[in-house]
Parts: C-alpha cells; structure tokens; sequence
C-alpha cells in the first residue's frame, strides 16, 4: 500500500512545477489529482469485486503493471491533458485503485476481536506514503526533475510490488475459523435474547438486510455521501498545502515538509483509531474524526505564520487519519461479510470522488478569489454534512439499542 499510494502525494509535489511547465491556471494544474481520484475510486469498486471473486493477489498484480506504465507515461506526457489521463486512467484506475480498499476489506476478513486495530495498520501504508514519498519526490524534482522522478517510482512499483504480492496467497476466510473464541459483542450493538431465550444469553442485534435499520441501498447511500463529504473537507489541506505555502512565501520545500509531517502524524491517528474502533465500535470512530477534523479545518482559517503552519498540520494528520478506515470497520460491523470488498469499494470509491472533488474545488476557488480563505471554509461545510449523517446513523444505532434493552428487561421482568 506504501508504493501503491504513492501518486496520491506524489502529485501534490509535482503541482507547482507541472503548472509552471506547462503554463496554466491553478484549477487546471489540479486536474490530474482529479481524474487520479475519479479513477481511483472507479477501480477500486472493480477491485473490490474482483477481489472478492479472485482473492487480493492478483488484484495487486495487476496495480503493478497500471502503477508503473501509468508512471513511465506520465513523465514522458508533452501536455497537460497527457499527464492528467495517464493519472487517471492507468496511476488511478489500473494502479492505486487495486492496493487499498482489495487490501482493507481482505484485511478486515482476518481479524475478529482486534479487527479495528488490524485495518488501521493495514490503511497506515496509505499515510506511510504521504510522509516518505513528498520529501523524496521534492529533492529529487530539484536535482534531476519530476520527470525523473516519476520514472524511478514507474521502476520501483514495477519491481518490488508483484514480489509483495506473494505474500497474499491465501484466500480470506467469510467467517472465523472453528475453534476460535466467540468474537466479543462489536460496542453498541444491541443486546437481544438469542432465539433459545435462556437468561443471560445475549446476541447482537444487528441484522445485514437492515444495517442501521435500514434498506441496505439507503444505508450504502448514506454513506457513501458521508465519504464525499469528508474527503473533499480532507483534500484542501492534502492537495494545496504546498502550493499554499508557496504563496505565502514559505517555498515548496516547506510545503512538502508540512504534507510529510501531516501525514505521519496520520499514521499514528490510524493506529490510534484502530484501538478506538475496538473499543467504541466503527460509527463512534468515524463521528469523534470528523468533529475533530472540522476544529482542524477551523485553525487554518486564523493562522498562517510558518510555526502555525506546521503545528496545524500536524493537528490535522491526527484528527483525520482515521475517517476513512473506520468505514470499513462500518461496512464488516453492518453488512453482509461475503459482500465486503465490493461495498467497503464502494464507498472508499466515493471518499476519493470526494478527494477529487476537493481538491479540484479548492483550485476553482483560488483562482476565483485569489485566496484559499474562501477554500477552508467550502471544506468546513461539507465537513458538517459528513458530520451531520455519522450522528443520524449514530442515532439510529442508538435508539434501536435502547429500544432493544428495554424489551429484554421487560421479558426477564416477565419471567
């Protein structure tokens, strides 16, 4: 996953230089993380299923080959609409797209008692590239250019991916194997009397064909509008932080520093997260990270020294890293187990339709103000949507485990 996010930073850091080569305006020298995220997230509903058919080695396979020719195309692009397509079509939708959401849901498989922690290690590879890959990627962009530097990512991913790979041979079980202790109740499942109605005896109330009591269209729905929420609040800082402080004076060096501090600082939020989905339960993780993340958001509107810059960063990586994971801690807790990686696909799918929108939205708004004020507010309001459907679900979830505790009180009343 380190080398198969890689282009989701990479990108970031190449922007101001990309923009400068080929002469255009903000908004378009973001199209390519934009079609990189549409693609993205398209392939990783394909991944997903293929994946769920096929098992996650194959799929990393065929992300190598898109990762490297998406790569090796790129830096050989002589327009802007080259460099953006092969983004889109081979780096996002051949390449990224098959080492997230195939490796998190086969991950969340494995795992019952610390499944939350098990998938935040895993996502951390995500963040693991945002905080090695920007610093690199700059350096080298100074010394030999990003055109070179794109090469020797194509290389590395052609090479050391299919090797990784191997190490997936297994197919991940539906269920846990026999044997295993009981799994401990997921936090705030309700609490029902098992069909054998003996006292004491508990099972979780939680039925596939109803999550959140729900259709399952509306419950998929709901959040996969959550995950377009949240990531295009997520995107304004990820994708113009460099080319932010670029304006502000601070040079792109400093940028990309603040991008790899943040995302590191992302890494230790999953990992925290993970321990916090096994102990809250995936809905109560994904409301706590976006409360957090919108007073993040908020300390970019006030400050912009250098020193704030960097404290907030960091802030922002451990507020935020670990949205995301929690949605498929969400689906596996909600959903039908064998259905996983096509619907854990589908909303990491609308995440980076939301990383897409985002950051193609933070540019329009630049170049329409001049100022990425009015940007950080635009990523406040679609912070609160995102806010907004994590506390209706948890309501939801919340009322039927009250409902549910009071019926059985009033059956061992009864008896």
């Amino acid at each position: 996953m380190t080398l198969g996010s890689s282009v989701m930073y990479v990108v970031s850091v190449v922007l101001p230089a990309v923009q400068a080569e080929f002469g255009v305006a903000r908004a378009d020298a973001s199209l390519p993380y934009t079609l990189l995220m549409v693609g993205f997230g398209i392939g990783g509903l394909l991944m997903g299923r293929l994946s769920d058919r096929h098992g996650a080695r194959r799929v990393v396979w065929i992300g190598s080959v898109g990762l490297g020719a998406g790569y090796l195309l790129a830096a050989q692009s002589q327009s802007l609409w080259g460099f953006a397509l092969a983004h889109g079509l081979l780096l996002g939708l051949a390449g990224s797209s098959a080492t997230f959401g195939p490796l998190v849901a086969d991950t969340s498989m494995w795992f019952v008692r610390r499944r939350g922690i098990a998938v935040a290690i895993c996502a951390s590879g995500n963040y693991l590239a945002g905080a090695i890959w920007p610093p690199l990627v700059q350096q080298a962009i100074e010394t030999v250019g990003w055109r070179q530097a794109y090469q020797g990512l194509g290389l590395a991913c052609l090479l050391l991916m299919p090797l990784l790979a191997q190490g997936l041979r297994l197919r991940a079980p539906l269920a846990p194997a026999q044997g295993l202790p009981p799994a401990r109740p997921q936090p705030g499942a309700a609490a029902l009397p098992t069909a054998a109605g003996g006292a004491g005896q508990r099972t979780e109330a939680r039925d596939p064909a109803r999550p959140f009591g729900l259709k399952v269209a509306t419950a998929q729905g709901l959040l996969c509008v959550a995950g377009v929420a949240c990531c295009v609040a997520m995107a304004m800082p990820q994708v113009h932080i460099v080319a932010y402080c670029g304006d502000l004076g601070y040079g792109a060096a400093s940028g990309a520093q603040m991008l790899s501090l943040m995302l590191a600082c992302g890494i230790v939020s999953r990992l925290l997260s993970g321990w916090v989905c096994d102990h809250i339960g995936g809905l109560r993780t994904l409301l706590l990270g976006s409360i957090l993340q919108g007073l993040a958001l908020l300390l970019f509107l006030p400050f912009d020294g250098l020193v704030s810059l960097f404290v907030i960063s960091a802030l922002f990586g451990l507020f935020q890293g670990g949205i995301v994971p929690s949605y498929a801690i969400i689906v596996r807790e909600h959903f039908a187990p064998q259905e996983a990686g096509t619907r854990v696909g589908a909303v990491l799918m609308c995440t980076l339709f939301g990383m897409a929108l985002g950051g193609w939205m933070s540019g329009k708004v630049f170049d329409l103000t001049g100022s990425y004020q009015a940007a950080f507010v635009n990523g406040l309001a679609w912070n609160a949507l995102n806010l907004a459907i994590a506390f209706f679900l948890w309501r939801r979830v919340s009322g039927r485990l009250g409902s549910a505790v009071a019926t059985d009180a009033a059956v061992q009343v009864g008896r």
